[in-house]
């Protein structure tokens, strides 16, 4: 029996590898194909652009170093005819014969007909500046011929070595011109590499679906019978069992399901006692998040407003509340975004400054970068419920509240402050323990916090929740950590690591 499993087990899995390398093999060469083109391009680009550079570097500099040495020479001020004070930088011999060199080599590279033959020109005139230099060198060797050898120097040198930088310019703008041939080229191929490649891959995706249709039904024929056992079981029939003697996986898989049966009949009356346990504490958290009175009294405001003529702030309340409801719905959503969250305060603090704007104002400001990250819905609508009505309306004067958050790391830290009353001590101390659970709460004031600190607690880990610090008439500080989570049902167990 085992062996006939192992067997089975295998012949699936080599059926799978199959499948997959036969999809996969076609782009994996493909993708090749097109990496090793691109590096052939790329090398042809980064020769065309060392060879403009190099080229270049002689067209700014040896017809001024050449003239300038052959003139030193001349003169005198650069000493030829003795070995033991000349110089390497006053030799012009080196001069051409680095430039020949370097652009032989360049001739060597070169594939293209117009840059050949601008390199056989320039190489020419290098070879006929080489025996002009011979000539003025000889008589500067043998003395006297200064006039001579001016004469040379304007008539022969310079003006081959105009020729030459001439020559050199037009080289760099036949490469150049080679170089935007090239671009074009790149262009084009990428353009049609890329057709090839998605064309590939709406192929691959057709013969995935091909072979996945015929895999399934090759896996999922011998598991019908027990799918149609599993409907009758998931209506609420725990009488059914399934029995077969394949000796394979599904052998077990029917095993495993027989005692899974027997096991759930077993916990279904504790099920229904946690949920209906669970649909109490919905029940309690929407109350406690739709508060019934906040809602009364922004009509009973709307109307107000609308009597007195004033009808555009009436408008923008309604507006304000309508969005406060629909992020506090979200379409049964559990997480929104940082973004939404903060909406949501935004329209809740913009509400209740149209009725407590002679005691209170508000500022938001949020990283732009955490706002597309994922958070619990409601988490911070309490706690700024909390900073209103516990810490600015019972204090005299304006009070402000301000709601930040900040990425810390892995994480991410929204903060709540308010210089409203404050809390003694002993009133902290308490406001600690109920958010922590230690203790119940009999005024329900402190629910809300709790229910927040419970829920973070719960998706993300006992490191992570509410801290409260407060001041008595100096204000309260919220501080609510929580992991950076980029997407929804990305893994808790994975942030907290």
């Amino acid at each position: 029996m085992s062996r006939t499993r192992i067997k089975k087990r295998k012949s699936i899995q080599t059926k799978l590898m199959v499948y997959v390398w036969v999809c996969v093999i076609p782009l994996i060469i493909l993708v090749t194909f097109a990496l090793i083109r691109m590096y052939g391009y790329y090398q042809d680009y980064d020769r065309l652009v060392r060879n403009i550079t190099s080229a270049n570097e002689y067209n700014m500099s040896f017809k001024e170093s050449m003239d300038e040495t052959m003139y030193r020479i001349i003169t005198g001020s650069a000493n030829w005819t003795d070995p033991e004070e000349k110089l390497m930088s006053d030799d012009p011999k080196a001069l051409i014969k680095n430039a020949t060199e370097h652009f032989e080599d360049l001739r060597k590279k070169t594939t293209e007909d117009n840059v050949e033959a601008d390199l056989d020109q320039l190489l020419k005139l290098l070879s006929i500046l080489d025996e002009r230099v011979d000539d003025i060198l000889k008589n500067v060797e043998e003395g006297g011929h200064y006039d001579e050898n001016m004469e040379l120097l304007d008539f022969n040198i310079r003006t081959l070595t105009s020729l030459i930088q001439e020559d050199i310019q037009v080289y760099i703008r036949d490469e150049a011109t080679n170089m935007e041939l090239l671009r074009r080229e790149v262009a084009s191929s990428l353009l049609t590499t890329t057709r090839v490649l998605v064309i590939s891959l709406v192929v691959a995706i057709i013969i995935i679906y091909v072979l996945s249709r015929r895999l399934s039904k090759s896996i999922t024929e011998p598991v019908t019978e027990l799918v149609d056992m599993t409907e009758r079981f998931a209506g609420g029939d725990f009488s059914v069992a399934y029995h077969i003697e394949s000796h394979d996986e599904m052998e077990v898989l029917a095993n495993s399901f027989n005692s899974m049966v027997k096991e759930i009949e077993t916990l279904v009356n504790d099920i229904h006692k946690e949920q209906e346990n669970a649909r109490e504490a919905e029940l309690r958290l929407l109350q406690e998040q739709i508060n019934p009175h906040f809602l009364y009294n922004t009509l009973d405001a709307i109307i107000w407003m609308t009597e007195a003529g004033e009808t555009r702030d009436a408008i923008s309340m309604t507006q304000e509340l309508s969005n406060f409801f629909r992020i506090s719905l979200s379409k049964g959503k559990g997480e929104i975004t940082i973004k939404n969250e903060m909406e949501h305060i935004k329209s809740y603090l913009e509400i209740q400054h149209y009725r407590y704007r002679d005691i209170m104002d508000y500022e938001i400001d949020f990283d732009e970068d955490i706002l597309g990250c994922y958070i619990q819905k409601l988490t911070l609508q309490p706690i700024v419920e909390n900073a209103l009505y516990h810490g600015v309306k019972n204090k005299r004067g304006v009070g402000h509240i301000k709601v930040t958050g900040r990425a810390e790391g892995d994480n991410i830290v929204l903060i709540t402050e308010d210089d409203g009353i404050g809390m003694k001590e002993e009133e902290l101390e308490r406001l600690r323990s109920l958010i922590k659970g230690d203790i119940e709460d009999d005024t329900q004031d402190g629910f809300g916090m709790a229910n927040v600190e419970k829920r973070i607690e719960m998706q993300y880990g006992p490191e992570y929740g509410i801290t409260v610090e407060s001041e008595y008439q100096k204000g309260t500080v919220v501080r609510v950590l929580i992991p950076r989570v980029e997407s929804v049902g990305q893994d808790s167990d994975e942030k907290k690591k």
